[in-house]
């Protein structure tokens, strides 16, 4: 069993791991993160979302690249967080999406379970897996790589 590094983070914390901000930061809640584990966050899907105004008028859907998006997020928070690196100026960079799959549209109104973790670590370069999904059913399952670098 893994330990817990820490729970229930809210806005300000999850603002101190990622440099996202709005309209782009994706993760609203981190419900329990740990090395061996992984992250499980959420994204709170509302209407008001910018994204929906032309993805698609009349049905509005959450794009997949988003979904990915807010994994990766969710993976960075992970990796600073577990990495020791909270504090020393790095970031966690996107560099590779493998295997994403897309099983269900995302709406306004959803809780999006954002799930990640570590497949491979390494000092600059890390593996995550990360499934997205809403009331246990899967929207999105994606493998990627992401960068450890300086800001």
């Amino acid at each position: 069993m893994s330990e817990v590094v820490e729970t229930a983070y809210d806005t300000a914390k999850i603002l101190a791991a990622l440099p996202h901000r709005y309209p782009m930061l994706l993760v609203d809640r981190v419900i329990s993160i740990s090395e061996e584990e992984g992250i499980h966050a959420v994204k709170a899907v509302s209407f008001n979302e910018d994204f929906f105004q032309g993805h698609f008028p009349g049905r509005p859907i959450m794009p997949g690249v988003l979904q990915i998006e807010a994994l990766a997020q969710a993976a960075g928070i992970l990796a600073i967080e577990t990495l020791g690196l909270a504090g020393t100026g790095k970031l966690v960079y996107f560099m590779a999406i493998e295997e994403a799959k897309f099983r269900a549209p995302v709406t306004p109104g959803h809780l999006l379970t954002l799930r990640a973790g570590f497949v491979q670590k390494r000092s600059r370069v890390c593996k995550f897996w990360g499934k997205a999904s809403i009331d246990d059913k899967v929207t999105c399952d994606v493998n990627f790589t992401a960068m450890i670098a300086d800001s």
